[in-house]
């Protein structure tokens, strides 16, 4: 049995087997993290984006050491978008990738389309074969996705949350997480919001007080460093023979 490793975090420091952790690497994609993407046209600042995906980049070359395993959200729709809503649905209405590209004819089809360079991952930030892809189609990595079938399914019981944003897809899916009984590790620092400063400490302070644990990548890899473990690779069924006399 792999170790506990102990991590200092916030409310207090929470054990975490690496065996059954998984880390959730959330829509590191063009749109989210590239001058030219989706929300860079929307205005948002990634100004902090540099810092972000560093501390992305040594979080999963250490996690993989460790043992975990990685998994990579995506979020986007198809060029039809027909798992996107219609006018009948909210998310139409409150997507502003969407209505970006009804009200811009020379966008139409290019914000978060898979195919597309915006629903690409980041160069610096890609999963390789071993990593796990979830593509979903709206803020939270568990909603109408596979993602708690397969983290069940192979003993994960501990989630690790990077990526963008930290107050829509990052806190939508760590919140899905604790109501499906997962315990969550936000890295503050591994996070980027959208909006003022004061949108980031509003997600730490919910994270914090009422649905998971909050810590620093620092910390994080401090814990990490104690071990160096392979993870276990599935183990192949017994099969019985059954042969006919003649």
């Amino acid at each position: 049995m792999a170790p506990l490793l102990t991590v200092p975090a916030k409310p207090e420091a929470i054990a975490i087997n690496p065996r059954e952790t998984a880390v959730i690497v959330v829509d590191m994609q063009n749109a989210y993290a590239s001058k030219g993407g989706y929300l860079d046209i929307l205005g948002v600042d990634l100004s902090g984006i540099p810092a972000v995906v560093e501390s992305i980049q040594t979080v999963i070359a250490t996690s993989r050491q460790a043992g975990m395993q990685l998994v990579f959200l995506q979020n986007g729709w198809s060029a039809s978008l027909h798992e996107a809503g219609s006018p009948a649905s909210p998310h139409w209405h409150k997507s502003n990738a969407m209505r970006l590209m009804r009200e811009h004819a020379d966008l139409e089809g290019k914000l978060t389309i898979k195919g597309t360079w915006d629903y690409d991952f980041i160069d610096a930030i890609r999963p390789q074969p071993q990593d796990y892809v979830v593509q979903k189609p709206r803020y939270s990595g568990f909603f109408g996705t596979n993602l708690d079938m397969f983290l069940r399914g192979n003993g994960i019981r501990n989630l690790v949350f990077a990526g963008v944003a930290t107050n829509v897809c990052v806190e939508s899916t760590l919140r899905d997480a604790f109501f499906l009984e997962y315990f969550a590790l936000m890295l503050a620092d591994a996070t980027l919001h959208i909006g003022s400063p004061s949108i980031q400490e509003a997600t730490l302070f919910n994270v914090e007080k009422f649905f998971g644990w909050v810590t620093t990548t620092q910390d994080y890899l401090s814990a990490l460093k104690s071990v160096a473990v392979e993870r276990p690779q599935p183990l192949q069924p017994n099969v019985v023979k059954c042969s006919t006399a003649h």
